[in-house]
């Protein structure tokens, strides 16, 4: 960082204002999001984190910003999702003009820019994640992850001592040991806990880790991608190498595991990785969330009413469809008599849209059904195809009047979003392998 007052800019998102600096003006774009929180003005004023960012600004030009609800951007009252936290990224990437810029994400934000990197990948050179989470709560195949009994008492701890020295004196005899005598460092770190968060938006945060379940995404990331891990959590962070195309581990050397006080071994090796990007070449798919409806018991109205009423009822609701795709920003693919075939960049609108018109049509006397799915498609003349269109047309159909069906993979990407599902058991989806749990949206 320069000498002096911090330029700290404000790039809208929303309703949002979201706090970023930009240091040095590098080729390469690189965007780092720490876990938990931070507050930008305390940061740069410690002596190990300006270490840290004036490393990454010798090679590029280092965008930061503080997640909504912390540190000097907008407070919120919602835990904010994944999807609402990708919406930022964006924000403060076209608010200092970056076409494409490479992401460096720690713990939970590695998980949120796993997914961006997965769904806009025209905006990600790359992706570099350190210490990454794939799923927040221990599962049969990812043992890494505390279970949620282990969860309830870690997080009923971190309540009660969030922003006290006995949390920092844990934290760093666990992540940075050589520090442990170091009482610059230690507070150092204490008061980015008090001016990055509350205790209560900590613990959103907290909460929201706990809930993330983006497994399913991994081998949707099509851009280049470092994962680096530490001894302890190595076989998490190989498991997420495993299941990303075009990934390399790096293992990262101690006993200081802080992302401030890692050595020159791993800056060289995001150096290199960053500088080798080939900024121009975007891969031709997208993770996106499709969305079919059509209205049930379509042609036995069409008897009732006779052609021209259908036709006058069948327009108006093709009109109250397209308003809420452009209210929830869903793309209209596609049109086939009383059916629609939409897709989103994130599930939640996705939900919200279907849900706005089921309520909507009963205005006009009608009920439809809708499913969703979440999954890599394959782009071509502002079209998507795929397997994972067909998966959300299957979805569809096994929905009833009224019912909005989504996929498991919908359901663990929307954790934080406030949404409940019920569980409608498994089933065999027509000319797709394997069996599918399927949830309602309630």
């Amino acid at each position: 960082m320069p000498s002096g007052p911090l330029d700290v800019r404000y790039a809208r998102s929303g309703d949002v204002s979201i706090a970023y600096v930009v240091d040095s003006e590098g080729e390469r774009d690189l965007v780092f999001v720490h876990g938990l929180a931070g507050n930008l003005e305390v940061e740069a004023e410690r002596p190990d984190y300006r270490r840290f960012t004036d490393r990454l600004s010798r090679f590029s030009r280092l965008i930061q910003f503080d997640r909504r609800g912390t540190g000097l951007s907008d407070r919120v009252r919602e835990t904010p999702s994944l999807e609402t936290r990708m919406d930022d990224v964006r924000a403060v990437l076209d608010a200092v003009g970056s076409r494409r810029a490479a992401l460096f994400g720690t713990f939970e934000a590695a998980a949120m820019c796993m997914l961006f990197a997965a769904t806009y990948p025209e905006r990600t050179s790359g992706l570099v994640v350190y210490n990454p989470i794939a799923k927040g709560s221990w599962a049969p195949d990812y043992p890494w992850a505390m279970t949620l009994d282990e969860w309830r008492e870690d997080l009923e701890w971190w309540k009660d001592r969030w922003g006290t020295m006995e949390l920092v004196d844990w934290l760093v005899r666990s992540m940075a040991p050589t520090r442990v005598d170091d009482d610059e460092f230690k507070h150092g770190v204490l008061r980015q806990q008090r001016q990055g968060a509350s205790p209560s938006a900590a613990q959103a945060i907290r909460r929201m880790a706990m809930e993330i379940d983006i497994r399913d995404v991994l081998p949707t990331i099509r851009v280049p991608s470092l994962v680096l891990g530490i001894p302890r959590t190595a076989d998490e962070a190989r498991f997420i190498t495993d299941r990303i195309p075009n990934s390399r581990f790096v293992l990262v050397p101690g006993p200081d595991y802080f992302i401030s006080e890692v050595g020159e071994e791993i800056f060289s090796e995001i150096e290199r990785f960053v500088v080798g990007l080939d900024d121009q070449s975007e891969p031709e798919t997208v993770l996106a969330t499709v969305l079919f409806t059509d209205i049930v018991d379509s042609t036995k109205r069409a008897v009732e009413l006779g052609d021209r009423a259908w036709s006058e009822l069948v327009t108006k609701h093709h009109a109250l469809v397209r308003r809420n795709l452009d209210a929830f920003r869903g793309a209209e693919i596609d049109t086939a008599g009383d059916g629609f075939f939409a897709s989103f960049e994130g599930p939640i609108r996705a939900i919200r849209c279907a849900r706005a018109i089921r309520d909507g049509v009963q205005s006009l006397g009608l009920e439809i059904r809708a499913g969703l799915h979440t999954g890599e498609c394959e782009r071509v003349d502002g079209k998507i195809s795929g397997l994972a269109v067909n998966i959300g047309a299957r979805v569809a159909a096994l929905a009833g009047g009224g019912q909005v069906f989504v996929s498991s993979t919908v359901k663990d990407l929307v954790a934080g979003s406030g949404l409940d599902f019920e569980d409608r058991g498994v089933h065999d989806l027509k000319g797709v392998p394997g069996e599918w749990r399927l949830f309602e949206v309630r």
